[in-house]
């Protein structure tokens, strides 16, 4: 990374200041209603990122101050059993949110676990219900990585109403989703949408006419200098491993000298994901407590 360049926004920071207005948040919370939210995570196997993932979870929920629970399941585990699992954990008052980490193995039905889980609970935006809320413009919680790139943007100070954002990548994870983030009726979204995706011709002719492009397709060296103009914003959401190193799907050195902002990976667009978690944590938690929105 290149630390010359003042156009780089730290993720790390951005993710700091959060945290401390969710400590304060949180302990005005406890004040009143004498709980600290807690989650719980089921994860089946040992897939290495997904047993790295749960592990920043963990770190994420004690700098804030959160309750963490993990549940350790077999990759085999029947699906009736992880079943069984979430009902209890939806039913358990003492639970605020729960997280079912994917990749799931193949003899579990996604969908299935997928609508299987509380709404009130489903801090990571995982059940279709609250998928819909946020497609009718009415959320209750907005999906982790997603949310974090409309928080940077708005701690950027980058105006987007009106202006054309080119999201590379169609994923229920982040590309559809932050698509009907960026155009919910806010006065930090209301944003001119374009969704590129692997079907599509010519990805740069669209880049070339973006103010921002947010790249979400999980493809290592996808967006070059040449697909853009100078002073475009440019959002890496991609995290991918080269050469045992890990690397966004933009190039960063060459892309950084043209854009006027840039998330550099890692330490972008990461580090404020897991804190959006926290952040539906305690939000979920103040919902099952009346305490609404």
């Amino acid at each position: 990374m290149n630390s010359k360049n003042n156009n780089i926004i730290d993720g790390r920071a951005i993710a700091n200041d959060i945290a401390g207005e969710l400590k304060i948040e949180a302990e005005k919370f406890y004040q009143l209603k004498r709980i600290k939210p807690k989650l719980s995570v089921i994860i089946l196997g040992e897939d290495p990122a997904s047993v790295f993932y749960v592990k920043m979870i963990e770190k994420s929920c004690q700098k804030v101050g959160f309750q963490f629970e993990k549940n350790n399941l077999k990759e085999n585990t029947a699906q009736e059993d992880l079943l069984k699992l979430i009902n209890l954990l939806n039913d358990n008052k003492d639970i605020h949110g729960v997280i079912v980490q994917t990749p799931l193995p193949k003899n579990i039905n996604q969908k299935v676990i997928q609508e299987s889980l509380n709404p009130d609970k489903d801090v990571d935006c995982f059940n279709p219900i609250n998928m819909g809320k946020l497609a009718l413009g009415n959320p209750d919680f907005l999906p982790c990585t997603p949310y974090a790139v409309f928080e940077i943007l708005k701690r950027e100070k980058i105006d987007l109403e009106g202006k054309h954002v080119v999201i590379i990548g169609r994923s229920s994870i982040v590309g559809k989703p932050l698509a009907l983030i960026l155009l919910l009726k806010d006065p930090n979204a209301n944003a001119t949408v374009t969704v590129c995706h692997s079907k599509t011709p010519d990805i740069s002719f669209f880049t070339k006419k973006a103010d921002i492009v947010i790249a979400a397709a999980g493809k290592a060296g996808l967006i070059r200098a040449g697909m853009l103009n100078n002073g475009t914003i440019i959002i890496d959401v991609g995290t991918n491993e080269v050469n045992g190193k890990l690397v966004g799907d933009v190039e960063f050195e060459e892309v950084a000298h043209i854009s006027k902002k840039i998330t550099p990976v890692p330490g972008g667009v990461g580090p404020v994901t897991n804190m959006m978690l926290m952040g539906n944590l305690l939000k979920a938690a103040k919902i099952q407590q009346k305490i609404l929105y």
